[in-house]
């Protein structure tokens, strides 16, 4: 295509929630479009279709099949945002459809995680290198503005001058997901750690990364993962659990785990020790999703919390309504002195990383994030998960996680 002339048209997999924040974010992106949107509940891809147009994002239309939308000319990418148990299926019918000649594409980009374990990764990057088309892979929070602008102040005054940072924190933290597939875990692949952890582990790494080096200037040395299920397993909220999410969701039988944390040790080009903290919960009360961050180095630190927005808005106990997340996400309550979010899908991220990977495929560029960059994360989350289970810290990259897979996502793990 030509990227002076052609705006980038892009079909979107999943009609669900991640699909919406989507949306809702390419009001801030030029020169693309959503022209398709594709998701197995055709009520469901009328639905979001029907928001992406009163949006203005895009004269878009829901099609019957993954092939039907890689076949029209006016897709060049695709966005995969569909659940992690059709990850591999999607991607498997995307290129059966373009080694047909049904149709072509300039790129694809997946929600994280990138599979529910590494044989899957390894099998979605086998597949994406197969199409022979760019690749992203879409991590949000590596886009938030205060992240991004505090990252490089910290580098460019703090460690130029007093050395590289040595520690980086990240969590993030809500009261659980919306959707039943996500509480399951052979269908998400775990619990919170697989769900949220891939954030953090990307977050801290970014951190302790020199911005003018790549990626691959740190390198894992061991993990340390501990699991928990420290609410949702107690007999009356898996009660209400099962009352909200339906009889599939039982957590007296078969848990996932609503705490995670992991350690992972790290060291640089130059040999220096490094280390990443991150923290994922299910089990948080407050007043809805919170995201933290830390970086420390020598005479210097940064953080950033996104409960501290800056904008509160007080209800007293006589004001009383629908239960809603117009506040923040994932909110937990409607009264009191309640911190407010203005634009969600900036400040999580989603606004700038569209515009980074679209820029990527209309200037014929491969992301530096991508497939392969995304079966690392999931290594590190399968580590973190063996760890767990072996109650040792674990050197990296430790045997048997070719083909590991969590108890908890086996339906046999008790907490």
């Amino acid at each position: 295509m030509s990227t002076s002339t052609q705006r980038l048209g892009v079909g979107i997999i999943g009609s669900g929630f991640m699909t919406r924040f989507h949306l809702q974010s390419w009001q801030a992106v030029r020169d693309a479009d959503i022209v398709g949107l594709w998701s197995p509940n055709a009520a469901h891809a009328a639905e979001t279709a029907a928001l992406a147009r009163s949006l203005g994002v895009g004269e878009t239309r829901a099609y019957r099949s993954i092939t039907e939308m890689v076949a029209d000319p006016a897709i060049h990418a695709l966005w995969i945002c569909g659940p992690n148990h059709r990850r591999v299926e999607n991607l498997e019918e995307i290129v059966a459809a373009l080694e047909a000649g049904r149709g072509s594409l300039i790129g694809i980009a997946c929600e994280k995680p990138l599979a529910r374990n590494v044989a899957e990764a390894r099998r979605c990057l086998e597949l994406i290198q197969r199409a022979g088309v760019l690749h992203g892979y879409l991590e949000d929070q590596l886009f938030i503005p205060q992240l991004v602008k505090g990252r490089a102040l910290a580098w460019a005054r703090g460690a130029s001058i007093s050395g590289r940072p040595y520690l980086a924190r990240a969590a993030e933290e809500h009261s659980g997901p919306h959707m039943p597939w996500f509480w399951q875990g052979d269908l998400q692949g775990g619990g919170v750690l697989n769900d949220m952890m891939c954030h953090s582990v990307e977050v801290a790494r970014c951190l302790l990364t020199d911005p003018a080096k790549p990626r691959s200037s740190l390198t894992p040395v061991r993990v340390t993962g501990h699991i928990h299920s420290l609410k949702w397993s107690r007999p009356d909220y898996a009660q209400q659990l099962r009352e909200r999410m339906g009889a599939a969701v039982d957590y007296t039988r078969r848990p996932s785990e609503d705490f995670a944390r992991a350690t992972i040790e790290y060291v640089d080009d130059a040999g220096h020790p490094l280390m990443a903290e991150v923290t994922t919960s299910w089990s948080f009360v407050g007043a809805g999703l919170r995201l933290s961050m830390e970086l420390l180095g020598p005479e210097y630190s940064f953080s950033y919390n996104s409960l501290n927005a800056g904008a509160q808005l007080f209800l007293s106990r006589r004001v009383t309504g629908r239960a809603g997340e117009d506040l923040v996400e994932k909110q937990n309550a409607e009264q009191g002195l309640m911190p407010l979010v203005g634009n969600e899908v900036a400040e999580y991220g989603y606004e700038n990383e569209n515009r980074h990977f679209v820029r990527c495929f209309r200037e014929g560029r491969q992301p530096e994030l991508g497939f392969a960059e995304g079966l690392e994360v999931v290594e590190m989350l399968m580590t973190a998960y063996m760890s767990a289970e072996q109650g040792r810290t674990l050197p990296w990259k430790p045997p048997g996680l070719e083909t590991f897979v969590p108890a908890v996502a086996q339906g046999t793990w008790k907490p």
